[in-house]
């Protein structure tokens, strides 16, 4: 387990997360992650910091409301959110690690267009141990 460094498109927002050097994400294919590309590694709390600019997010919902995208106000990237499915973590999205900072990786399908029937893959990803 290391710390890896990310961010949004701009730098205004940048991030650590401590992760594996090889790990598992998903690619949903639900309607915003479909559109984004968004790559999952989710992470309990402990092992994410936001770096510095908080005050340059902001927050979309949908749905049920308990998903909370956060994107950059200045560049529109979500680079994290925390999750539907663990909201006591964050899910990272992979693409945007730094180059060459970014784990190995196995990318695993999961069917976000039918996510009641297949959230309780996902759930627990963000838990210690």
């Amino acid at each position: 387990m290391r710390w890896r460094k990310g961010g949004c498109h701009c730098g205004s927002v940048r991030f650590e997360v401590e992760c594996e050097d090889r790990v598992s994400v998903e690619a949903c294919n639900c309607s915003i992650c479909r559109m984004t590309g968004f790559l999952h590694l989710i992470v309990p709390a402990s092992r994410f910091r936001l770096i510095s600019g908080k005050d340059q997010l902001t927050e979309y919902t949908f749905n049920t409301g308990v998903a909370k995208h956060l994107f950059c106000k200045r560049c529109g990237v979500k680079s994290f959110y925390a999750p539907r499915s663990n909201p006591d973590g964050f899910s990272v999205n992979l693409r945007c690690l730094d180059e060459g900072d970014r784990p190995q990786a196995e990318i695993r399908e999961f069917d976000g267009q039918n996510w009641e029937a297949n959230a309780g893959r996902l759930a627990g990803l963000s838990k210690d141990g």
